[in-house]
């Protein structure tokens, strides 16, 4: 079905305030036309998008484990359990923040990265979207945290991460769908296709 079908859906701005502008956050308030001719407001975030990354390493025995992270979020004050992400910088790519972002936050480098998909974690204010990629062929090296940025690296199998989303310890948007992708590619439902880091990034 074409986006044609759902016009009689469509909102239409009719004007736009700025609300805050901060280092990566920008908000408005905009005064939008409804499908019905009435008219309302909408308040929203500008968010420059960000990356999340599935990282796979394989055992002697071929049984896969992720790399995951635990950070203190302070808005809702509790430390999560997390896939490594991270906001695009003006003008990278996804593939290249990506391969930033795993490197930075766990000290890991990948031989292969395969993209997933795309979610978009808080439609009704935010226009942020995540670009969803897995990473294979790790190698260790060390962090290199943001100033001010507390990162605790560790593993654990992808029926440990199952069972803690069903728990309710993870919480966290992004690590919620990354596990329903971590699920569905593990058992071959979901395929991906790999690139090696050289191919991806013309090494």
């Amino acid at each position: 079905m074409t986006a044609l079908a759902f016009t009689h859906l469509i909102e239409t701005r009719k004007s736009s305030e700025e609300l805050f502008k901060g280092r990566f956050l920008h908000a408005f308030r905009d005064a939008v036309t409804l499908p019905d001719g009435n008219e309302a407001t909408r308040e929203y975030v500008v968010h420059p998008g960000a990356v999340m990354v599935i990282p796979l390493l394989q055992d002697a025995q071929g049984a896969w484990c992720v790399v995951l992270e635990r950070q203190y979020r302070y808005p809702i004050g509790q430390v999560m359990i997390e896939f490594p992400a991270g906001k695009l910088d003006p003008g990278e790519s996804v593939a290249a923040c990506a391969r930033r972002e795993l490197l930075e936050e766990t000290g890991y480098t990948a031989a292969e990265w395969a993209r997933a998909g795309l979610m978009h974690p808080v439609i009704s204010y935010s226009t942020e979207f995540i670009d969803i990629w897995f990473a294979r062929g790790l190698t260790a090296g060390a962090q290199h945290l943001d100033a001010g940025e507390f990162v605790d690296v560790f593993t654990a199998s992808p029926e440990e991460l199952l069972q803690w989303c069903l728990q309710g310890k993870v919480t966290d948007a992004k690590t919620l769908a990354g596990a329903l992708w971590l699920q569905n590619t593990l058992n071959g439902a979901w395929p991906l296709e790999w690139q090696s880091s050289a191919s991806l990034f013309n090494a």
